[in-house]
C-alpha cells in the first residue's frame, strides 16, 4: 500500500503522468508583487514541482507567473496561472524545498507550455542510414 493515502490507488494513478525535468532553468513569480518565490523543478499539463528556498503553505492557492525567455530582444512572454499546493518536502538539497501544485486557472495555455518545454528539453537524434 502507498502511503498517506487510503488505498494507495490515488497516489499511483497520480504517478502515471509524464513530467519532465527542469531543474534551475525557469523561475517562478508571484504575479502580485513580482517576487521569485523559486524554480519550476518539474512541469506536467496538470502541474509543477516548486524548488524554493522557503516551505510552502499546504493547501493554499498561490496566483503564479512564467516569464518565458523570448527567442528575439523582445520582453519576455508571460504566463499567468494559478495553482494549488499539495505536498511540500525538504529537497535533496540542503535549504531548499520541493512543493507540488496543481494548476487551477489557465490550464490549456499551461498545457501548451508544458507541450512545448517537453519539445524543448528533448533530444531528438536522427537516425544515421
Amino acid at each position: 500500500m502507498l502511503p498517506n493515502t487510503p488505498s494507495g490507488a490515488a497516489l499511483k494513478d497520480q504517478r502515471c503522468i509524464a513530467r519532465h525535468q527542469l531543474g534551475g532553468f525557469l523561475q517562478v513569480y508571484n504575479r502580485h508583487t513580482g517576487k521569485s518565490i523559486g524554480y519550476l523543478g518539474n512541469i506536467s499539463k496538470q502541474g509543477i514541482m516548486l524548488i524554493s528556498s522557503l516551505p510552502i503553505m499546504l493547501g493554499a492557492s498561490y496566483e503564479l507567473q512564467l516569464k518565458l525567455p523570448s527567442s528575439t530582444d523582445a520582453e519576455a512572454e508571460l504566463v499567468d496561472f494559478s495553482a494549488r499546493s499539495h505536498w511540500c518536502r525538504a529537497d535533496a538539497s540542503p535549504g531548499n524545498y520541493d512543493s507540488g501544485f496543481s494548476i487551477t486557472s489557465n490550464q490549456q495555455a499551461f498545457a501548451d507550455l508544458a507541450r512545448a518545454l517537453e519539445r524543448y528539453f528533448s533530444f531528438h537524434h536522427s537516425v544515421d542510414v
